[in-house]
């Protein structure tokens, strides 16, 4: 019994050994800046003087607050706008890369490129393509007689021109998420129902699309997240001291400038939070849908 209770003592010291270092970061560089945060959001601090305990002050003063609501007005905009465009035209480059034909291996690392490339290097090719005197978008309308408008000047067609980007840029990734999800689908499904003279719209509504609903929760669950907590092109992209660099700000922006701008950071601990329940509710709610129109093949 006690040789037993010793070799079983050594093997998880081994494994405690093993698993401090990425405990040890995980503690440092999550779960505390996670706690801290929640307790800012409590407290009124300027990083100067000692924090002050205030309660539900922040959370008070944010329902008032007119920039945090025209943020998440932004945001909830641009959600609008950029889901559905990526979410079907990543489903189209899908299935057009996954046909059988020569040089489609170098089709699909070229469409993955954009993936990789970092915020700052897009945002400067897309200033310069939206660019309202010299830009290609602007000179290819003014070939049909179109005066194009200056678009990261003014709020109105910065969303656009930042949406128009960001669907650039990701497209690729949500392709490769399709992909992955057709190449996961039974070619018997396909021959079976061939033999009894299904065309190609029929095996894309009836079998491809069904199959590929698990790929579509996890795709839709993702794009939320992630632009719920847009950043990089807001901050970006629309030009300095223009309107819409005074006027497009999203969650995400207004919590960076109250925390670093403005000293702010228990309101801005407040803001995220309020950030994280708005998240949390909405992933809970597609969990739920999720019942209603995902088919899972064991089932």
């Amino acid at each position: 019994m006690l040789v037993a209770w010793n070799s079983g003592f050594q093997r998880w010291k081994w494994v405690a050994f093993f698993l401090l270092p990425g405990l040890v970061g995980l503690s440092l560089f999550v779960l505390y800046p996670i706690l801290s945060s929640f307790w800012l959001a409590f407290q009124d601090w300027n990083l100067l003087s000692p924090p002050e305990f205030v309660g539900l002050g922040n959370f008070q003063e944010l329902l008032g607050d007119g920039d945090f609501w025209r943020a998440l007005r932004y945001t909830l905009t641009f959600i609008v706008l950029y889901v559905p465009i990526v979410f079907v035209l990543g489903l189209a480059l899908a299935l057009f890369l996954n046909q059988k034909i020569p040089g489609m291996l170098l089709v699909r690392a070229s469409s993955f490129l954009p993936v990789v490339a970092s915020w700052v290097v897009v945002s400067l090719i897309w200033k310069w393509i939206f660019n309202p005197a010299y830009g290609l978008i602007n000179y290819a309308l003014g070939i049909f007689g179109v005066q194009g408008p200056a678009w990261l000047f003014e709020p109105q067609t910065a969303v656009y021109a930042m949406v128009i980007t960001s669907v650039w840029k990701d497209v690729g990734y949500i392709a490769l998420l399709y992909l992955g999800g057709l190449q996961n689908i039974s070619e018997s499904y396909y021959e079976a129902a061939r033999i009894d003279g299904a065309n190609h719209w029929r095996l894309l509504r009836h079998i491809t699309l069904p199959l590929l609903t698990p790929t579509m929760f996890f795709v839709a669950i993702t794009l939320l997240i992630n632009y719920f907590q847009m950043f990089e092109q807001v901050w970006l992209m629309p030009m300095r001291d223009s309107a819409a660099d005074r006027q497009v700000e999203v969650i995400v922006t207004e919590v960076v400038k109250n925390a670093f701008s403005y000293n702010r950071m228990g309101y801005a601990s407040a803001m995220s939070w309020v950030l994280f329940a708005l998240i949390f509710a909405i992933t809970i709610f597609q969990l739920r849908l999720q019942k209603r129109w995902v088919y899972y093949e064991s089932e």
